[in-house]
């Protein structure tokens, strides 16, 4: 039985090519931690955590605190037991998910190595598809959003994501802005991020009929997911819960009160990938389509969802962009981009990915 012996948590920070604008507010750079578990005999486990302050309440800071008392209480473990990792995390701690999804994919990697199996199959998944992610346009003027969204498709991808949620009308104007210069050929993804009232966002979207738009995700205040059912029912656009959708309890919630059509699945949000798999397991037994996101991990974080994504055909979305958006690369191994925003996914035994060494030599640790 393998046991936990050594536990190292580094904080991990690389500014992007450009600031990542959404209606919670903007962002210049990656401030995440990644997890190195290590065994008796030897295996190592890696993880990693982009906490997004406006949405799961976490910080670097936090993150790097919560994550010695976790680790002290996981010394020891047998880290192929991952519900049991989840009852010792969960009773140690409320909520603080990004950071216990970190310690969930160190885990998954090291009990994948010890049957020998690649994340994916050991999940339960097959490769037999391919993962397609779309690319981000941030919150700008419309003439700059339709600016990018050219760049984008002159860069081969084959489906747009458009952050909205600032100004209805203004919001407008950009999904028209874009599709006047790029047409109408490839799909657009909008997402609100919170950012309209109820009657606004029914207002927008069926404004945008006809846009080619596949989803709107979160277009109303989490707080108000009452108001979600009402909005479906008058949207011409289906709507995904994201921020409304954290781990499976709330799944389950949104399913009672037929809330939404589709689910956007974030390990940070869960609090990793044992808890994501319950959300699919719920989504399947009522045939809703869900989409593998995230926030702002690197390839290392991005590899254990893209595992996770080939364990359901329910999994008919993937918003998986924001490591192309990195001024560095920390990650050897791990999934890798090709043209129309295709995504290969590794076949090493485990996670399939790990920080290189050149990129923590330098780096702060706790040990």
């Amino acid at each position: 039985m393998p046991t936990i012996t050594h536990i190292t948590l580094f904080p991990l920070s690389i500014p992007l090519k450009a600031p990542f604008i959404t209606s919670l507010g903007a962002l210049e750079a990656v401030e995440s931690v990644v997890v190195r578990i290590t065994t008796k005999d030897g295996l190592v486990g890696w993880g990693e955590c982009n906490p997004f302050w406006s949405i799961n309440g976490e910080t670097q800071e936090t993150c790097m605190s919560v994550g010695k008392h976790i680790a002290k209480a996981l010394i020891g473990h047998d880290p192929s037991d991952i519900e049991g990792l989840h009852a010792r995390m969960d009773r140690l701690i409320f909520a603080n998910n990004s950071i216990k999804s970190a310690f969930d994919i160190a885990c998954h990697d090291i009990a994948a190595q010890v049957v020998g199996q690649p994340l994916f199959k050991f999940l339960g998944g097959k490769r037999e598809r391919d993962l397609i992610t779309d690319y981000t346009v941030s919150i700008a003027s419309p003439e700059k959003m339709a600016a990018d969204a050219v760049d984008i498709v002159a860069n081969g991808f084959t489906v747009i994501k458009v952050k909205l949620g600032s100004d209805g009308d203004v919001d407008i104007a950009r999904i028209k802005a874009i599709r006047e210069a790029i047409g109408f050929e490839i799909p657009l993804r909008i997402d609100a991020n919170q950012g309209w009232s109820p009657e606004e966002a029914i207002r927008v979207l069926k404004a945008l009929t006809g846009h080619h738009i596949q989803h709107c995700e979160e277009p109303i205040p989490r707080w108000q997911f009452m108001e979600m059912r009402r909005l479906k029912e008058a949207s011409p656009i289906p709507i995904m819960a994201d921020e409304s959708c954290c781990d499976h309890h709330d799944a389950e919630r949104l399913i009672g009160i037929h809330a939404c059509q589709r689910f956007n699945i974030k390990l940070g949000k869960s609090g990793g990938l044992f808890k994501a798999k319950k959300i699919i397991a719920l989504a399947e037994e009522v045939g809703m389509e869900v989409q593998i996101g995230g926030f702002l991990e690197s390839r290392l974080a991005w590899t254990a969802a893209a595992h996770l994504a080939l364990t359901s055909d329910s999994v008919r979305y993937c918003d998986m962009d924001t490591p192309l958006m990195f001024t560095e690369d920390p990650v050897e191994g791990g999934i890798t981009y090709s043209e129309g925003g295709r995504i290969k996914v590794p076949e090493a035994s485990g996670l399939g990915a790990s920080i290189l060494p050149t990129f923590l030599r330098n780096a702060e640790e706790v040990r």
